[in-house]
């Protein structure tokens, strides 16, 4: 820091100019910043994707992680209702809920979809369909099974309907209640994702 010191004039003097010595150096007193720390956590909300992140801008994860992370953050819902736990995944995918803010998209052709809520009671008449709409979908895919009916057949122990729909498709994921609100399919999506996240590639074959 640099001061100028002051300066008297004289008459008849020219405009005064600072000069060299005039100018005196003051010292401020040295400013320490705190160190940053060597080592920063990052915590994600689908788990500690990268256990720590360095001073410098670099990541380092593994493939594995990174495409189930992708997975996760995208899921596409395949848009079908058999009964009445389709008005509550309807509601759940309303501006109320939002289910977009999680990366989930309703998409209307089992093509473009990886991911089967079967939001309702299976009849055997509907079951074969079911079969061929999950085999038409691309590999990775999942199922929800959402509702006592899809879970179990609910309440109709009857010769027409399916006991639980994991007599036809596989199901990851189990949501109860007559109908489960909305509150519970947006649990059951998360318990989803993490479930993902959580997956690894079968390298043995």
């Amino acid at each position: 820091m640099y001061r100028c010191a002051p300066r008297r004039l004289q008459a008849g003097s020219e405009a005064p100019y600072a000069t060299l010595g005039d100018v005196e150096q003051t010292h401020r007193g040295q400013v320490i910043a705190p160190a940053p720390p060597n080592v920063i956590p990052v915590k994600h909300h689908y788990g500690p994707i990268i256990s720590n992140m360095p001073e410098l801008p670099v990541i380092t994860t593994t493939v594995e992680k990174l495409f189930n992370w992708a997975r996760a953050s995208s899921l596409w819902p395949m848009t079908f209702g058999l009964a009445c736990c389709a008005i509550e995944m309807m509601a759940t995918g309303a501006a109320r809920n939002d289910l977009d803010r999680f990366g989930i998209i309703f998409r209307s052709s089992p093509r473009q979809s990886d991911a089967m809520i079967v939001a309702g009671t299976v009849c055997k008449k509907m079951a074969p369909i079911i079969r061929t709409l999950y085999d038409q979908m691309p590999e990775p895919k999942w199922v929800i099974a959402m509702g006592a009916c899809a879970s179990a057949g609910g309440p109709f122990p009857t010769y027409s309907v399916v006991q639980g729909v994991d007599h036809i498709v596989p199901v990851d994921v189990y949501i109860p209640g007559c109908p489960p609100p909305p509150e519970a399919l947006m649990t059951g999506l998360l318990q989803l994702q993490r479930k993902i996240m959580a997956e690894r590639e079968d390298r043995s074959r």
